[in-house]
């Protein structure tokens, strides 16, 4: 049977010392590597080795908890994050869940329970402390109602006036959402007017505040980044010379 490859981020190179020498003879663990928080290497190295496992201590980190998760698993898509670590803050456990982690380990635990929670993610199980849980599940349960209030919202707009309000949430006006999109800003303007009709609102700073409302706003504009090559023939608005 194929072991489980395991990788430790951690800034105590005695405590990874310590780890890898517990799951030395494990027959179902194998340690592959391990790295520090703040090594610039660290993602390109878990990138290369491309773990099951990856346990990490957050309370390190330089960055949200969560951006840290989701950089490891970008690197290693198919690994499972275990948070493992001596803090114990709800804010960060939803916020790693939220991420794609696994698990939320204290580095109090028992040696056995730690080889179960590793052995346990690969098999799809979660595992939380039952004081944070709670919390977690509680906020999990709040994007979910904000993520069917997101789709709601939509459902009343035509894929075009999704572009629009996009470019909306973006700050953008209505002359570059026209730039962008290979639209005339009659049309654009036409599109505002369908949009504020189906929101409901009386003005784009209305509409904008109801699109983040229900978290639908993207992060500095990226969501709108490559729409200028998304020009439907029937939107055309004039033809290049030949």
């Amino acid at each position: 049977m194929e072991r489980t490859r395991v990788f430790f981020v951690d800034d105590h190179q005695v405590l990874t010392d310590a780890l890898a020498t517990l799951l030395a003879d494990d027959p179902e663990l194998h340690v592959v590597g391990h790295g520090t928080i703040r090594d610039p290497q660290l993602t390109g190295l878990v990138a290369v080795l491309q773990p099951d496992v990856i346990t990490v201590d957050v309370a390190a980190a330089d960055m949200e908890p969560g951006r840290l998760v989701e950089r490891l698993l970008a690197a290693a898509p198919g690994a499972r994050v275990v948070v493992l670590t001596a803090a114990h803050d709800p804010r960060q456990a939803t916020d790693v869940a939220r991420a794609g982690a696994a698990a939320w380990v204290s580095k109090q635990c028992s040696a056995r329970y730690f080889v179960t929670v590793l052995t346990g993610v690969c098999r799809g199980e979660a595992f939380f402390p039952a004081d944070l849980l709670g919390t977690v599940l509680h906020q999990l349960r709040e994007d979910i109602g904000r993520a069917r209030a997101h789709s709601r919202l939509l459902d009343v707009l035509t894929a075009r006036e999704c572009d629009v309000l996009t470019g909306m949430t973006a700050g953008w006006s209505s002359a570059r959402i026209a730039a962008e999109l290979f639209l005339s800003p009659h049309t654009v303007r036409s599109h505002i007017r369908a949009i504020l009709s189906k929101l409901d609102v009386h003005s784009r700073l209305e509409a904008v505040q109801k699109v983040r409302a229900a978290g639908l706003a993207p992060p500095d504009g990226a969501a709108v980044i490559g729409l200028r090559d998304h020009r439907p023939a029937s939107e055309v608005t004039h033809l290049p010379h030949r």
